[in-house]
């Protein structure tokens, strides 16, 4: 048990730093205002989560799920942070915008996570 929270912590530590270097990256590029950042951690997140349950399936891999799945994608995708980022566009009064980033992020998101399971399946058979 003590090693599989090892597990999930590490795992999580690298997923936390590198959301918070995909925030200050797209700061840098982009600057403030739309949660950009976020909205693109949700997206990749959820691709890579769908690439990841097949290849781990496949394999029989699972005791690399803590790691993988909880930690390092629980550390990386940010619906916490994706709901601040929401709520606080609604509060600017900025409902376009708000409606926008919180149907795209979850539309985005479940396709990625269908186009990961898609195209792990796909390789995973040839």
């Amino acid at each position: 048990m003590i090693w599989t929270v090892a597990q999930v912590a590490a795992g999580g530590a690298m997923g936390a730093s590198a959301r918070y270097l995909t925030g200050v990256t797209v700061m840098r590029l982009i600057g403030p205002g739309f949660p950009v950042a976020t909205m693109i951690c949700n997206v990749v997140g959820s691709f890579a989560m769908g690439v990841l349950v097949v290849i781990l399936a496949h394999f029989g891999s699972t005791r690399f799920a803590p790691f993988l799945a909880v930690g390092m994608l629980g550390g990386f995708t940010t619906f916490s942070s994706f709901s601040l980022d929401a709520v606080t566009l609604y509060e600017r009064g900025a409902m376009g915008q708000a409606a926008f980033y919180i149907f795209g992020s979850v539309i985005l998101s479940l396709a990625a996570l269908f186009a990961g399971l898609s195209i792990a399946r796909t390789l995973v058979a040839s």
